[in-house]
């Protein structure tokens, strides 16, 4: 079966992540002991009684993990979570192979942790933009989002601060304390490597150049634009305001066209974090049917 374009950028951008976190484990929690809500911070735990290696205690959690999914909540989700669920460990045990003594090269538990924090929290996010699970305790907040009717976010929290915690009393209380720091924080690195990558801007335009505005906006931004009546209330004058869309580099294109062009025109910012929308030349393609 052909894989189309989409299931091809899909993959790249899966493995490309998953590779991501594995690094960033391997290298940077490894190495501090960081029990950080994850799979990786429960080996953590357990390796410290368990004679096996982080990469095989995480990927017998992953395993685990997969068959209660399949059985507790749906096959749809354990199957997007296979890949990246045996690809990670797959990746420490390689990294282990050709760096077998590595024992960290920070020296420092905090810098690991940031490092950790942004490396695989940007891993996720790629999974996560792609609609792609990246497995592990994601199994665990969807049950207790399921059966316990848990919000998502309240059951991350939850379950992420009993693992986090014990590391107080299985290594040490500094160690502990970056564990729950790691993982309360990774919640909002996430949110920013997500919604920046989707993030758009909302400009609104009121301007006497309207015509020429929106000429160029569909010509040379190749963007779509609507146009409304509006009321000034202040003076009682109509006008039409000018709606579109924009990445950041077409809003810098569109508003150093729109200081040429009308320097007293009225422009507002807003941000967009996602937008679903039919593509201007497929529409086109099809009028033309």
């Amino acid at each position: 079966m052909k894989m189309s374009k989409t299931g091809i950028i899909d993959f790249i951008l899966i493995t490309i992540g998953t590779i991501i976190c594995g690094v960033a484990t391997y290298f940077f929690m490894l190495p501090s002991n960081l029990a950080i809500a994850s799979v990786s911070g429960v080996a953590i735990l357990i390796g410290k009684f368990v004679p096996l290696s982080k990469a095989m205690l995480i990927l017998i959690l992953n395993l685990v993990l997969l068959v209660i999914s399949w059985f507790f909540v749906g096959r749809e989700f354990t199957i997007k979570s296979i890949y990246p669920s045996v690809g990670l460990p797959v990746v420490m045990m390689i990294l282990g192979h050709f760096t077998p003594n590595y024992h960290g090269v920070m020296n420092d538990q905090f810098l690991d942790m940031i490092c950790y924090l942004f490396l695989c929290d940007l891993g996720i996010a790629l999974m996560v933009v792609r609609n792609a699970s990246s497995g592990g305790l994601d199994v665990l907040y969807k049950m207790a989002n399921k059966y316990l009717k848990i919000d998502f976010g309240v059951a991350t929290s939850v379950i992420g601060l009993f693992i986090s915690a014990p590391a107080i009393f299985i290594y040490d209380p500094k160690t502990g304390v970056l564990s729950i720091l790691g993982t309360y924080v990774t919640g909002i690195i996430i949110d920013h490597y997500v919604f920046g990558m989707t993030t758009k801007l909302k400009v609104c335009i009121l301007s006497k150049k309207n015509d020429e505005i929106c000429k160029y906006i569909i010509d040379e931004l190749h963007s779509g634009v609507t146009r409304y009546e509006a009321l000034g209330g202040f003076t009682g004058d109509k006008f039409d305001e000018i709606n579109v869309i924009v990445n950041r580099n077409e809003y810098a294109k569109l508003m150093k066209h729109l200081r040429e062009v009308d320097p007293d025109a009225f422009a507002t910012v807003t941000n967009i974090h996602d937008v679903m929308y039919r593509p201007k030349r497929i529409a086109k393609q099809h009028n033309s049917k």
